[in-house]
Parts: structure tokens; sequence; C-alpha cells
């Protein structure tokens, strides 16, 4: 029978749907990831000055890390069986991390507003992590404490290169 290869689970292991919180969470946290990516991307593109070779640089890996964290976390949108975002107005309507109103003068001024950025990144994917420990979707929580690890890195380099300014 061609339906044999079909496996059908007992009714009492069939999970319940995750909690609103946890889904509206990842939702923001998928809007902020895009906010972070494009804002670390467009100041890759237009950094300027003495040391632009390193900036240039020091914004991809920062832009291409985050982007490689987009893609997890629709999926696990898609796994709480909710559709994830794409279109762009659905990103900005579900972010909590704004753009800046003023564009950076210089290339210091793009390190501490990236700072800001990720230390909210930071912020949000804790909430997710807070919501995903509380649901015990532990594949969920390995890959948020993951990014935490990462945001925490970029924070700690992003102040460490901006810090003579203080």
């Amino acid at each position: 029978m061609a339906e044999d290869w079909m496996l059908v689970q007992p009714e009492a292991m069939i999970e319940e749907p995750e909690s609103a919180d946890l889904i509206t969470s990842l939702r923001t946290l998928l809007g902020n990831e895009v906010t972070v990516y494009f804002l670390a991307h467009g100041y890759h593109w237009n950094v300027k000055g003495i040391n632009f070779s390193q900036y240039h640089k020091f914004f991809q890996k920062i832009y291409e890390d985050i982007y490689s964290s987009i893609d997890p976390v629709a999926e696990w949108l898609r796994k709480l069986d909710v559709d994830a975002d794409y279109q762009l107005m659905d990103f900005i309507n579900n972010r909590d991390i704004q753009d800046f109103s003023v564009k950076p003068a210089n290339a210091i001024q793009m390190l501490k507003n990236l700072y800001i950025a990720i230390y909210a990144l930071e912020e949000c994917t804790e909430r997710c992590l807070v919501l995903a420990t509380d649901a015990d979707e532990q594949g969920l929580i390995n890959f948020l404490a993951g990014r935490l690890d990462m945001l925490e890195k970029w924070e700690w380099q992003l102040k460490a290169t901006f810090a003579e300014t203080l």
C-alpha cells in the first residue's frame, strides 16, 4: 500500500502549538536581524577613511554572520507551523530596532551605531531564549545560545574598536 511508508503519531505524541509569545518574539527577532543585516551591509558599502579596508572587511564579517542567522529563524517559525515573513513591510512592522535618523558622518559613528543595534539584537535574542526555554524547544534553545555567543563577540569587538573615542 502506498501509505505504508507514512508514520502515524499517536494522539499522545502530537505536540501542542507553541505559545503566541514565542512566535511573536521570533517574528520580532527576524525583523531585527534583517534590520541589523542591512545596517552592517550599508556601512560596509559606505565606510570611508584611512582605515577603510579594515572597516570594510569588519562590517562584511558582521553582515555575513547576521545573514547566516536569518534563514534558521525563519525556519523555526515554519517548524512552529506559522509562515515566516518575507515582505519588507512585514520585517519593518515586526521589528523593534529602528533605523538611525541621521546617517553617520564617519566610521567611528558607524561602529557605535552598529554596537547599539547589535546590543538590541542581543536583548531580543535573549527574550526568545527565555520563551524557547519555557516551551522546552531544545533545538531552538541551542541555536539561540549560539547566536548570543556570537552577538556578544561582535559587541566586544565593536566596543574595543571605538573605545579610544569614548
